[in-house]
C-alpha cells in the first residue's frame, strides 16, 4: 500500500501544483493551499488552463458559478445520477449543488386555540387548520418575505368556520418565483372575510391556485387588493370552482395585477350554482403589459348574480381576454362592462357561447373597444353603448413598456454622453452549474419531460412543471436565421461551445455590478473589441430551471464595447458596462420593442442593449 502511495505522489503534486498555479493566474491568488483538487471548481479551473489561451477578468466571474459540491458529493450524486436515483435524494441534492427547488411540504396539522399572527412562518402546508374557527383572525403579515423559492400550500382551511377573518398583509413580496395553493379553503364558511392586500408584490414568476376557494360558503367576503403589483411573467392567478354553492358572497378585485407584465388569470367555473353573488373588478389589470385573463364557465348556473367589470385593463399595453360560456344556464344575472379594456395599444376579446341558455339577463357595454368577437352569444338582454368607439385616443402607440435604455443606438456610445440605464438587476434565482459528470447524466429533452419532472419532483400543472417545459421547448427551438445557439447546463459546455465559435483564443466579459440600474448614467472611457470592428462573439442569457441553465448564442454582425458608467454629478465610476451592437436588423420583426422605443423598422437601423448581470459575452481576444 505504501509503494502504490508513493507511486502516486509525483501525479498528486503536478494536479495540485495545475490548480493552485491556475487558481493563481485565475483569480489572482484567489486560491487557497487547502483547495481539494478533485471538486468541481478545481476541475473547471483546470478545464478552463487547458482550453483557453487567455486569461481574462470574466474567467474569476465564471468560476464564482462553478458547483460548490465537495468532491465526494459529487462523486456520490453523479452515481445516484447514472442510477436514475436523484429523486430520492431531491432535498439533499438541491441544497448540496445550490440548485433552485420547491420544498416537498408534508401536512402540518398543528393547532392553535388563539388567533395567530403568521410573521415568522415559511414554506407551510396548512392542512385542516382552522376547522370550525368562532370569530377571531388570522394574520399573515410579512410572510414568505424576499424568498427565493416560496411554496405554501392551505388545505381546508377555516373549514366550517364563522365569522373567521383571515389577513394576507404583505405576503411573499419581493420574493423570486412563488406558488400559492389554496385547495378547499373557506369551505362552508360563514361570514367573516379572506382579505388579500399587497399580495405578492414585486414578484417574479408567481403563481397562485384557489381551487374550490370558498365553496358552500354564506356571506363570507373576499378582497384582493393590491394583488401582485409589479410582478413579472408567470402563469398568474387561477381561480377553479371558486364560491360553488355560495351564498351572498362579494368579491372585490382592486388594483389587482397593476403594473405588472405578462400576467393572466384563469377564472374557471367561477362562483358555479352560487346565490347573489357580487364580484367587482375595479383598476384590475391597469397599466399592465400584456395582460391575459380566460373566463370560463364563469357564473354558472348562477341566480341574481352581480359582475361589474369597472376600469379594467387602463392604460395596459395590448391585452386578451377570453369569455367562454360566461354565465351559462344562468338566471337574472347582470352584468356591467363600464370603462373595459381602455388599453394604450389595443387588445382583443373574445365572447365564445356567452349567456347562452340564461333567463333574464342584462349584460352592458359601456366605452367598449372594437376588437371582440361574438360566437353563439345570447340575443336577449345585451345593450351595447357606444360599442366600437375607440377608447385609444385613435389607436396611438406608445413605448410605455420598453423599458427606457433597453435599447440604444451606437452613437450613443461616446464619452461624456448621458444615457439612461434600464434595470440589468439579475431576477432569477441564485444557483450553480452543475458539474459536467451529473448534468450528462440528466436528461433534458421535450421527449422525456416525464423524467425530468420526476428527478425533481414537478407535480402535474404545477409552476416547476411550466419553468421545465418552457426552458427545454425553448433550447430546442430552431435557430433564427444566421444563429448558431445551445443551452449549456455545466461551465465546461459553456466554454466548448465558445471557443467551438470563436476559437481558443477568447476573452469573457460580463457587466462590472448593477450599479446605475433605472437611472441616467454618463458615458466614460469606451473600448472597441476589436478595434471597434464587426466581429463575432457569443453572448450567453440565463434561462429559469432548476440548475443553472445559459441560452448560449451567436449571431452574426455585431461589434463589442465596454465602457466606463459614471456619476453624471461626480463624474466618479460607478460601473463597467459590456453592450452588444447589432449592425443587422432586417431580420428582426417590426413589432420588436427596439423599434417601438427607437422609432424605427427591421434594416433600417443598429440596436445595441448592454448586458445584464450575470449573463456573459465572449470574444475573439485582441
Amino acid at each position: 500500500m505504501r509503494k502504490q502511495f508513493v507511486f502516486l505522489l509525483p501525479f498528486l503534486s503536478r494536479l495540485y501544483h495545475v490548480v493552485i498555479a491556475g487558481g493563481e493566474r485565475l483569480t489572482n491568488g484567489g486560491f487557497s493551499p487547502e483547495i481539494n483538487p478533485f471538486t468541481p471548481k478545481a476541475s473547471l479551473v483546470r478545464y478552463w488552463n487547458k482550453q483557453i489561451h487567455h486569461q481574462s477578468p470574466g474567467s474569476a466571474f465564471l468560476l464564482s458559478k462553478a458547483s460548490p459540491l465537495t468532491a465526494v458529493a459529487s462523486a456520490t450524486f453523479a452515481k445516484l445520477a447514472s442510477e436514475n436515483a436523484l429523486p430520492d435524494r431531491l432535498p439533499d441534492f438541491c441544497s448540496a449543488a445550490n440548485l433552485f427547488c420547491f420544498p416537498d411540504l408534508g401536512p402540518t396539522l398543528e393547532k392553535h386555540s388563539n388567533d395567530v399572527k403568521f410573521s415568522v412562518y415559511d414554506q407551510r402546508n396548512f392542512t385542516n387548520y382552522g376547522t370550525i374557527h368562532p370569530g377571531g383572525a388570522d394574520s399573515f403579515k410579512k410572510y414568505s418575505q424576499n424568498g427565493n423559492a416560496v411554496t405554501d400550500s392551505f388545505r381546508r382551511y377555516s373549514r366550517d368556520a364563522a365569522g373567521h377573518e383571515d389577513k394576507f398583509t404583505g405576503y411573499a413580496d419581493n420574493s423570486n418565483v412563488v406558488e400559492e395553493k389554496f385547495n378547499s379553503y373557506g369551505t362552508s364558511a360563514t361570514g367573516g372575510s379572506g382579505d388579500f392586500k399587497n399580495y405578492q408584490s414585486g414578484v417574479n414568476n408567481p403563481t397562485t391556485r384557489f381551487k374550490a376557494y370558498s365553496d358552500e360558503g354564506n356571506g363570507r367576503a373576499q378582497t384582493f387588493k393590491t394583488y401582485t403589483h409589479e410582478a413579472n411573467s408567470g402563469p398568474g392567478q387561477s381561480f377553479t370552482s371558486y364560491g360553488k354553492n355560495g351564498n351572498g358572497a362579494p368579491n372585490e378585485f382592486s388594483s389587482y395585477g397593476v403594473s405588472s407584465n405578462v400576467i393572466g388569470s384563469d377564472f374557471s367555473n367561477y362562483g358555479e350554482n352560487g346565490n347573489a353573488a357580487n364580484d367587482t373588478f375595479k383598476g384590475y389589470g391597469g397599466d399592465g403589459n400584456v395582460p391575459q385573463n380566460n373566463f370560463k364557465s364563469y357564473g354558472a348556473s348562477g341566480n341574481a348574480a352581480v359582475d361589474t367589470f369597472l376600469n379594467y385593463r387602463d392604460n395596459a399595453n395590448v391585452g386578451d381576454d377570453s369569455f367562454s360560456s360566461y354565465a351559462k344556464n344562468s338566471n337574472f344575472e347582470k352584468v356591467d362592462f363600464v370603462n373595459y379594456g381602455k388599453s394604450i395599444n389595443p387588445g382583443s376579446e373574445s365572447f365564445s357561447g356567452y349567456g347562452k341558455g340564461a333567463e333574464g339577463n342584462k349584460i352592458d357595454f359601456k366605452t367598449y373597444t372594437q376588437n371582440s368577437t361574438f360566437k353563439d352569444y345570447t340575443k336577449t338582454g345585451v345593450e351595447f353603448a357606444k360599442y366600437n368607439r375607440s377608447s385609444l385616443g385613435g389607436g396611438k402607440t406608445v413605448n410605455k413598456w420598453v423599458e427606457p435604455g433597453k435599447f440604444f443606438r451606437e452613437s450613443m456610445l461616446k464619452e461624456g454622453t448621458l444615457i439612461w440605464m434600464p434595470d440589468i438587476k439579475d431576477k432569477m434565482p441564485k444557483r450553480s452549474f452543475l458539474p459536467r459528470s451529473i448534468v450528462s447524466k440528466l436528461p433534458f429533452s421535450t421527449s422525456k419531460i416525464a423524467e425530468i419532472k420526476r428527478v425533481f419532483h414537478a407535480n402535474d400543472n404545477s409552476t416547476m412543471e411550466g419553468i421545465i417545459t418552457d426552458a427545454v421547448r425553448e433550447c430546442e427551438r430552431p435557430p433564427t436565421v444566421s444563429e448558431t445557439k445551445r443551452c449549456v447546463g455545466s461551465a465546461e459546455d459553456m466554454i466548448d461551445f465558445a471557443t467551438s465559435v470563436l476559437g481558443r483564443s477568447v476573452v469573457l466579459r460580463t457587466t462590472e455590478s448593477v450599479a446605475g440600474s433605472k437611472e441616467k448614467v454618463m458615458i466614460g472611457k469606451v473600448n472597441g473589441i476589436n478595434g471597434g470592428r464587426v466581429t463575432k462573439s457569443v453572448s450567453c442569457h440565463q434561462s429559469l430551471y432548476p440548475y443553472l441553465l445559459y441560452y448560449c448564442h451567436s449571431v452574426p454582425k455585431v461589434r463589442v464595447y465596454e465602457s466606463d458608467l459614471l456619476d453624471p454629478k461626480s463624474k466618479a465610476k460607478i460601473n463597467h458596462g459590456i453592450a452588444i451592437c447589432h449592425m443587422d436588423t432586417s431580420a428582426w420583426g417590426a413589432n420588436h420593442g427596439a423599434f417601438m422605443l427607437l422609432g424605427s423598422r427591421p434594416g433600417q437601423i443598429e440596436v445595441c442593449h448592454w448586458i445584464f448581470e450575470n449573463d456573459m459575452n465572449w470574444a475573439i481576444a485582441d
